[in-house]
């Protein structure tokens, strides 16, 4: 037995909503939208997996969600070697390799006639019965981020929930993501873009769905990869950026809230969002409430950075 695929969130523009049948899902999809299902483009609206996936029964899965920009993904070698590395951590079945992801997703986003483009690659076991493992890959055109997020910086709040060390599910991209999306409500819930996970001896760890950065001093901080945070793409590409700008940059000390409260500017890394500068923390105004000087540097770097890779300009 198999089950139609779709999304749990909302529905973008135009969507529309598949028939459904009794006891199933209400699932929307756009039309016109490629899967890249088990090695086949297929209509995302006819892709189905089994009811026994190990991925949507218990999580088990392994992720990574891309940014497609000019129709190249960027760093899509270092994505499938976190994903395949985080498969191998938890010893997940899979018959993926990096070589039939690389050709499926530049298919996929051929097929999807997308140049600017979300793209995520999720990996399970498939049933625990036998049979083929799933890989499932979707690209969706890129939202358009609200300009104020980059031009005034974006609010955050403290997550109630805990990092914990030790726990395979932090530090890394699986299908237990229903504690960030929870934390991701509660902030906006509180009229927050995002909250802020501490371990539970307060230490910061990162966002629900992006690494942070602090400046104290005129140096860059972010959690060290052990808190654990995430070794997010766009992370390691903030701190090369910093390493040729000659701007201090350390990943090593541990941050907490007297850190947090006392940087003079904090912003946020993600894939698809890139790099965000923060206003506010709660209550707490981060300097004069305006994008700082060197997150300003390194947003403008991170840009030059995006269009040279994904352009195959050489530096």
């Amino acid at each position: 037995m198999s089950i139609p695929l779709g999304g749990f969130c909302s529905a973008p523009a135009g969507a529309r909503e598949l028939p459904m049948a009794h006891g199933a899902i209400r699932l929307r999809v756009m039309p016109g939208a490629f899967v890249h299902l088990n090695g086949s483009v297929v209509p995302a609206d006819a892709a189905q997996i089994s009811v026994w996936d190990a991925g949507l029964l218990h999580g088990a899965s392994a992720f990574t969600t891309m940014l497609a920009h000019h129709g190249s993904v960027f760093r899509l070698d270092r994505h499938l070697a976190r994903l395949l590395e985080t498969v191998e951590l938890l010893e997940l079945r899979t018959d993926a390799t990096a070589e039939g992801l690389t050709a499926a997703t530049n298919e996929l986003l051929k097929s999807n006639e997308l140049l600017e483009a979300r793209v995520r690659i999720t990996l399970t076991p498939g049933s625990p019965h036998g049979g083929q493992p799933t890989t499932l890959i979707t690209a969706d055109a890129l939202p358009e981020y609200p300009r104020e997020w980059y031009e005034k910086g974006v609010s955050v709040v403290v997550s109630s929930f805990k990092q914990f060390s030790g726990d395979p599910t932090f530090g890394y991209k699986t299908g237990c993501y229903l504690q960030r999306i929870l934390a991701r409500q509660e902030a906006g819930a509180k009229g927050a873009e995002e909250a802020l996970w501490f371990t539970p001896d307060n230490r910061l760890a990162e966002a629900c769905f992006c690494n942070v950065f602090v400046v104290l001093d005129g140096t860059v901080h972010t959690p060290p990869r052990d808190t654990p945070a995430l070794p997010g793409i766009v992370r390691q590409a903030v701190v090369e950026i910093c390493g040729q700008l000659e701007i201090p940059c350390d990943v090593t000390m541990p941050l907490t809230v007297r850190e947090m409260l006392a940087a003079g500017e904090v912003f946020l890394t993600s894939s698809c969002s890139g790099v965000r500068p923060v206003a506010r923390i709660e209550r707490h105004a981060v300097a004069d409430e305006t994008p700082g000087r060197i997150t300003g540097t390194i947003m403008s770097a991170y840009q030059q950075l995006l269009e040279r890779e994904c352009s195959g300009q050489q530096p």
